[in-house]
């Protein structure tokens, strides 16, 4: 293995394409501390932020992704492909790398397009069971793809498609001891069942608005709330704080989280179908209807089809919610049956996997 490996990792605009990449990198570095490495982002996205914030330097591309409804911001999208692979090509050409990574997003694009171009191994890291079209488009001439789903294959040139699973936190595997000390941390009361909310980092309208709608059954069930309500919404909903709803912007420790909940309601990204895989834990999927290609609903599907989780969709949940989720809540073989199902479905070691083609890309070259 080279001694001063060095590894370019974009991807980004999205926690889901993030969060995977520093996880990555987390793991090169750990095996070979002496590596250099250095992240590619879309400018005045959140990477630009939480990567320098993981201990990584990054540089910004001027791209965005193409509205799919006629938008005046589309005419520019030319100027700004031009201008992120002259910007890519100048990066690629002084640091030099040995491997570039792509883990989705706008800036992935143009990257990994001139490191192809110049026969840089390169990876491509696809999260969802439904790829996007950045990456359907590189991956033709990727030197491997590591996919969270077999349904990929059908996307995918197959015999370079490895099944390693999403990169998640490796403290997601010790939450089944954690169960006393996040109760302590939310103050909740063990005798009570607990509902974990999640609508992402931002925050979902529907889902918000849906658990407020329902507090007063919530509370007539005996049941407690971990509540993220996301930046956007935080201001509107935090009024219902109590001592049996504990709500939040953002969850800074989801270990504990995961570890007081009995249930979960949840969108379904990427990322978040992975870790609820390992956590283990009975679940209801809400899928987002405002993501590219519908990928919510076919990440949830992969979980659903195994008998391992509810889902309802944002235009089902006036008339489908109260009877699903509340007899779901009470009917302890089911919630005991998708706990067991769903833990089948996780690859815990997703992240290690991965780094394994990298060190084969690099040996190989």
């Amino acid at each position: 293995m080279k001694k001063n490996m060095r590894v370019i990792l974009s991807g980004g605009g999205t926690g889901g394409h993030i969060y995977p990449a520093i996880a990555i990198a987390d793991e090169i570095k750990s095996r070979h501390p002496e590596a250099e490495i250095l992240f590619v982002g879309a400018k005045d996205r959140m990477e630009m932020e939480k990567v320098p914030q993981a201990g990584y330097k990054i540089e910004g591309l001027w791209i965005t992704g193409i509205d799919r409804s006629l938008s005046l911001r589309n005419l520019s999208f030319p100027f700004k492909l031009i201008s992120s692979i002259s910007k890519s090509r100048k990066i690629v050409k002084r640091f030099k790398p040995d491997v570039v990574i792509g883990t989705g997003g706008f800036a992935s694009g143009p990257l990994l397009r001139v490191a192809i171009s110049r026969n840089i191994p390169t990876l491509v890291q696809e999260q969802n069971s439904l790829p996007g079209i950045t990456n359907k488009i590189l991956a033709k001439n990727a030197s491997v793809i590591c996919a969270a789903y077999e349904k990929v294959k059908d996307f995918f040139p197959a015999e370079k498609t490895v099944i390693t699973g999403n990169p998640v936190r490796q403290d997601l595997l010790k939450v089944n001891t954690l169960r006393q000390e996040a109760q302590e941390y939310f103050k909740l009361k063990p005798g009570k069942k607990t509902v974990l909310i999640l609508g992402g980092s931002l925050g979902a309208r529907r889902i918000n608005k849906l658990i407020e709608t329902y507090l007063k059954r919530f509370e007539q069930e005996n049941v407690q709330l971990i509540w993220q309500i996301g930046k956007l919404y935080y201001s509107d909903y935090k009024k219902y704080a109590s001592d049996k709803v504990v709500a939040k912007e953002y969850i800074n420790r989801m270990d504990l989280a995961y570890a007081a909940a009995d249930v979960i309601i949840s969108r379904a990204g990427a990322g978040s179908v992975s870790e609820l895989c390992i956590v283990g834990k009975p679940v209801l999927f809400i899928p987002s209807p405002n993501v590219a290609e519908n990928h919510q609903a076919k990440n949830a599907m992969a979980v659903t089809d195994h008998d391992a989780a509810l889902m309802i969709t944002e235009d089902e949940l006036t008339e489908k919610f109260d009877p699903c989720f509340f007899s779901f809540l009470k009917d302890e073989r089911r919630l005991e049956r998708f706990s067991r199902n769903i833990k089948q479905l996780a690859l815990p070691n997703a992240t290690s996997d991965i780094v394994n083609e990298v060190e084969k890309l690099v040996e190989r070259n």
